[in-house]
């Protein structure tokens, strides 16, 4: 993953404030080639294709929901979490943070795949560039805050204005606001400019060091049974679970997530979706 340098307090304001600027002004921007960015803005004369929601998708109260979510791509290890759900069959939704797209080589591609293989994948907002680290000072700055995650819906162009807050488990939907009193204003701003900001009922952990997955296929299956059946999630019978995709660069970490998929797809119940329906969303 690429790591942003340490900065002090003053080249910080900086960054952001040209960060807010950009964002916030209206100024055209050269003609580029199709599906490609200038920076990260793109043209109104080669927009990038945005597929079409689904809005024939009914929820069936029978069944029970479960959303994985891979966070901080595009990265080493995206392609493959993309191209397990592809031949495991299920739904999988992708939070990609904006700066990520421009730093690796196929960035750009690999975000077109996942935008273009919807409704199997999602392409989702995780910020421009996750706050550089720097939570408090970003959530702190809640206009500064939106246009990031402006910046990104404009470079990126997912189809739904879906956002996951960088650092921070917050919630935002039609008529809901779940956050905490630090995140709570740029939530509150979020929600004003139409979007979803989607949280985690919970979460499979990596090393920090390594980045490889901490609990086992088993385990981790194990604790969805656990939650699903004692109502531990943010709405019943549906469960969001967080992962990132540099945990399953290597092969032997691959072969976790297929087999924590196999384990689930089990209960004939569940069934694996994309976020965009997670009930109770702004259409």
């Amino acid at each position: 993953m690429f790591q942003f340098p340490k900065l002090n307090v003053q080249q910080f304001c900086l960054i952001s404030c040209v960060v807010f600027i950009f964002a916030c002004n209206n100024q055209p921007v050269k003609d580029v080639d199709v599906i490609s960015v200038q920076e990260d803005t793109i043209t109104q004369n080669n927009p990038v294709p945005v597929p079409v929601a689904d809005t024939l998708f009914q929820i069936d109260s029978q069944k029970t929901y479960i959303y994985l979510t891979f966070d901080d791509g595009p990265q080493h290890g995206t392609m493959n979490c993309v191209k397990i759900c592809q031949q495991e069959g299920v739904k999988a939704s992708f939070f990609v943070i904006g700066l990520h797209q421009r730093m690796k080589s196929d960035g750009k591609q690999i975000v077109a795949t996942i935008r273009n293989n919807y409704p199997q994948t999602l392409l989702a907002n995780h910020s421009y560039n996750h706050a550089m680290g720097k939570y408090k000072y970003f959530y702190q700055h809640p206009q500064m805050a939106l246009a990031d995650f402006l910046r990104t819906q404009d470079s990126l162009a997912p189809a739904p204005k879906i956002i996951r807050l960088p650092g921070n488990n917050g919630w935002v939907r039609d008529t809901v606001i779940k956050a905490s009193r630090l995140v709570r204003p740029v939530s509150r701003l979020l929600d004003s400019a139409g979007f979803n900001v989607i949280g985690w009922d919970m979460e499979w952990n990596f090393d920090h060091k390594s980045a490889r997955p901490v609990q086992s296929p088993e385990k981790l299956a194990a604790q969805v049974d656990t939650l699903i059946a004692r109502g531990y999630t943010y709405q019943p019978k549906h469960l969001v679970i967080l992962t990132h995709d540099r945990m399953f660069h290597k092969s032997q970490d691959s072969l976790a997530l297929v087999q924590f998929i196999q384990l689930v797809k089990r209960n004939p119940n569940y069934v694996f979706e994309t976020v965009d329906h997670y009930p109770g969303l702004k259409k």
